[in-house]
């Protein structure tokens, strides 16, 4: 009987590891038609990380809610324009310096 409570208490934790798993993107394969079809609720997380990876590399360390507000809604336009671009590829050509 003991045996059979290990057995069960093993298979329901291995169950439950699973059930949490995590969803990794990577972002450099994201598309312009990608990110606007996704829900609000991803695209405000998707939009979230972008803004944080363009402020590390430009060297900024202030959050403005509003600044960031018209970003989104700038890069949102810019996809409708240009729906098989990545997001990366267009922030990166934004952020690029000139030489």
């Amino acid at each position: 009987m003991s045996k059979l409570a290990i057995a069960l208490g093993l298979a329901g934790a291995f169950v439950c590891a699973s059930a949490q798993a995590q969803v990794m993107i990577d972002m450099r394969l994201v598309t312009c038609k990608d990110f606007l079809a996704m829900t609000p609720a991803d695209a405000a997380l998707a939009s979230g990380w972008l803004s944080g990876w363009f402020n590390q590399k430009t060297g900024s360390t202030t959050v403005d809610l509003e600044a960031f507000a018209r970003n989104v809604q700038n890069v949102t336009k810019w996809c409708a324009s240009y729906p098989q671009e990545t997001l990366m590829d267009g922030l990166q050509r934004a952020t690029a310096t000139k030489q």
